[in-house]
């Protein structure tokens, strides 16, 4: 069955990298399929442009970089930068629909992905501050029996294991896609309205061996990393155990409501995203035109928030400045690991449900998550103080052309490197 869930855009990138031997990640196949062009793309009332209370340059340059990632084919993207001072910078290019055309609007709902994680790893952190929870806590002290069968071992596993992608556990959105033939339009229409409860994802990945199992008797055991979203579906469901809540409810209590992000909401099972939005894109492997993608069911404590850019800056700036958790907690977060293949670069790290990338001008690197679901990536940059950052929607991923969706994604990465460390290096 064809199961629609977010995935990361590490996952994705992998699956581009590797498709050249042959070789499958979370299902999405890399084929030699015709890139569209990207006149096509835009039609007529879809230009550029910029708005926004900061100076002409950051506004200008916001827009061409706007501009080139729309130019690698992406249909439409929104993105908002917010300064030192607060200050905001949007920016928006391409058009709204392929069929109806318009403007993508400046505060565009979006599915954030695996963005989405970053929340539940707050949620999950803030339990710990506040003594409910420990990350030396195995999986089995809080969910006994789930994590087991074909050499998986939930008492070898912790709660950092899971924050940190060290868990070694299968990624159930790689069985859930394994089979190419299950990666078409035709099957995602069939099945874009059915979901899975988290005992059915895990249960899907206790189907497969694990890569390793951790020491949980030594933590400062070498670390191997490898993500999964598997990872954080048991997450939400030890928050849930520990809070007699859903995950839902204690993500909305924790951080939505008190930072009053009014557009930021967990749609669970429903496919619909708010108004306005713009209609989200994909490139099905072996498929040289755009499927139409916007209407799914999201997902859940792994990818299941739907948000904006401005909601989006407003909680990165608030968790690196400190206001969501104490700072013994986020100094846990910002603990990183080797990361490898979660970026080309081979230099970024994993902390729990954050990473880092080296970035010029930025005191070294910023901190991001980034996420990527059927027709929508979604990417963010703040820098480690707080005082700068910037997100972005993009509203086109392509799973059949492995060069389109690098160059997309790398446009993506320096336009909010850009905009986060230019505003930087100006003081």
């Amino acid at each position: 069955m064809l199961v629609l869930r977010s995935v990361s855009a590490m996952e994705i990138t992998k699956s581009a990298r590797w498709g050249r031997s042959g070789r499958w990640r979370a299902g999405l196949a890399v084929a030699g399929a015709a890139a569209i062009g990207t006149a096509s793309l835009l039609g007529p009332g879809t230009t550029a442009e910029a708005m926004g209370a900061g100076g002409g340059d950051a506004r200008s340059r916001l827009q061409r970089d706007a501009d080139a990632v729309r130019d690698t084919g992406a249909t439409g993207l929104t993105v908002l930068a917010r300064d030192a001072a607060g200050r905001e910078t949007q920016a928006r290019s391409g058009t709204a629909s392929l069929k109806d055309g318009g403007r993508v609007p400046f505060d565009a709902y979006y599915r954030i992905g695996s963005d989405t994680k970053t929340f539940t790893a707050v949620a999950a952190l803030q339990l710990v501050g506040e003594g409910t929870l420990s990350l030396d806590d195995t999986v089995e002290q809080w969910l006994p029996g789930v994590v087991a069968g074909n050499g998986n071992d939930g008492s070898r596993i912790t709660l950092r294991n899971l924050l940190q992608h060290t868990s070694g556990l299968a990624n159930y959105t790689d069985i859930a896609f394994e089979d190419p033939a299950e990666l078409t339009p035709e099957r995602f229409h069939a099945q874009r309205f059915r979901s899975q409860t988290p005992e059915e994802q895990v249960a899907a990945a206790m189907e497969r061996a694990p890569g390793w199992l951790p020491d949980a008797d030594d933590p400062g055991a070498e670390t191997q990393w490898a993500y999964s979203n598997t990872n954080y579906v048991l997450l939400g469901m030890v928050i849930e155990k520990a809070t007699g809540n859903p995950w839902a409810q204690e993500v909305h209590d924790r951080i939505i409501e008190p930072l009053g992000l009014r557009r930021t909401l967990i749609p669970d099972t429903s496919p619909y995203v708010p108004m306005p939005t713009a209609a989200g894109y994909t490139q099905f492997p072996g498929r040289d035109d755009l499927t139409d993608t916007t209407l799914a069911v999201g997902g859940g404590a792994d990818g299941g928030i739907i948000s904006t850019t401005r909601d989006m800056n407003t909680f990165l700036r608030a968790l690196m400045g400190g206001r969501l958790l104490p700072p013994e907690q986020l100094q846990q977060m910002r603990t990183t690991v080797p990361a490898p293949g979660y970026a080309t670069d081979g230099r970024t790290r994993y902390g729990l449900g954050l990473a880092w990338r080296p970035a010029e001008g930025c005191g070294g690197g910023i901190w991001y998550h980034g996420g990527t679901s059927f027709g929508t990536a979604s990417e963010t940059a703040v820098t480690p103080d707080g005082r700068v950052s910037a997100a972005a929607a993009v509203f086109t991923t392509r799973f059949g052309d492995e060069k389109r969706f690098l160059e997309q994604a790398e446009a993506a990465v320096r336009l909010l490197d850009r905009a986060v460390c230019g505003d930087r290096k100006r003081g």
